[in-house]
């Protein structure tokens, strides 16, 4: 009788081991959510449509991963752009450091305003004015130095709201695009960065704070010239605009530096809209992207009155037209920043 009875309990062990084990399976195979801090919507959705299609080898719309192209915009897109774009602040730090070496840049209206912190002034100069400054401060050294400087700036320069706690400008980029960027790659896409940022500002930094190397950083740039210092060849920095990675520049920086049109693109801005075009103009299935910064409170609200990352309403009609994805900071994202993740 006793016999009986361990059997019996043990019986009931084993069927409560093998539903056990039957969960677990269940847990492991679930689906994971790819883009956790997204909302589900219609452009997760979307998102999530498109690169199942484009990877599916029984899709007649399937894309060999050699063409998987994605092209991203950076400021405003992949991390914020105000009060001013992140390599303006740069350039307005570089001026303080350089101003001993320049007494009359304190008599002149522009350099005067970068010295004492006037954004109002230094964005209503424009963009000569913002070229103006940017060369000159980027310039007279080799790219070797520069890279230097622009390392050192990364790792230590902080925002200057005061809402973000001195927050370091690459934990000012978007958790969101993040997982995005990683999703791309996990299904075998090759992520470019194509933006109106200098090349040599954003290359230093890419792979560390997005996966993207140098390699895959496509942006403007000012003329080097190659030379000899102490016998050594160097790459010298010249006071000359090169190249302006913006607007009708984007496809032509895409077709110079990737050789082929991208399937999938993003951006925030009517500076992106030739991208967007250039990668819808691709044959096969494609897929538009804009980031629509309408949060006040956990980022900026802006669109089309705004200098900067201008969001005009003929580029939400062409988006509105064309099929392009429109996703609403407020709404479509649970999180914005990656420190969010933590409270």
């Amino acid at each position: 009788m006793k016999l009986k009875k361990i059997s019996s309990l043990a019986f009931v062990f084993l069927l409560f081991l093998a539903a056990c084990q039957q969960q677990l399976k269940e847990v492991q195979t679930a689906p994971t959510d790819p883009l956790p801090s997204w909302n589900d919507g219609k452009t997760k959705e979307a998102i999530i449509s498109f690169v199942h299609t484009v990877t599916d080898k029984n899709s007649p719309e399937f894309v060999e991963p050699a063409d998987r192209i994605a092209t991203f915009d950076n400021d405003g897109t992949l991390w914020s752009e105000k009060p001013v774009y992140f390599q303006f602040l740069f350039a307005i730090d570089r001026i303080k450091v350089l101003s001993p070496e320049h007494p009359d840049w304190k008599t002149t209206q522009l350099f005067k305003a970068a010295l004492e912190n006037d954004l109002k002034t230094l964005m209503e100069s424009g963009v000569h004015g913002l070229i103006e400054i940017v060369t000159l401060t980027h310039a007279g050294m080799s790219t070797d130095d520069f890279e230097e400087i622009v390392s050192d700036w990364i790792t230590t320069a902080k925002h200057p709201d005061p809402r973000f706690k001195d927050r370091l400008f690459t934990e000012m980029v978007f958790q969101p695009m993040l997982e995005l960027m990683d999703y791309l790659r996990a299904n075998e896409f090759k992520v470019f960065i194509v933006s109106g940022g200098g090349i040599e500002f954003m290359r230093p930094w890419t792979d560390r704070v997005y996966g993207v190397p140098a390699e895959q950083v496509v942006g403007s740039s000012i003329k080097v010239k190659y030379e000899y210092v102490d016998g050594k060849p160097v790459l010298m920095r010249l006071p000359e605009i090169n190249f302006i990675d913006d607007k009708e520049g984007k496809p032509v920086g895409i077709n110079e530096h990737i050789g082929k049109k991208p399937i999938f693109a993003f951006g925030n801005s009517d500076g992106d809209r030739q991208m967007l075009e250039w990668a819808q103009s691709n044959t096969g299935k494609t897929f538009q992207g804009l980031v629509h910064h309408t949060d006040s409170i956990r980022e900026w609200a802006y669109g089309a009155d705004s200098k900067i990352g201008t969001f005009s309403n003929s580029l939400m009609q062409e988006a509105d037209t064309s099929g392009w994805h429109v996703v609403s900071m407020k709404t479509d994202w649970k999180v914005i920043y990656p420190s969010e993740l933590t409270k």
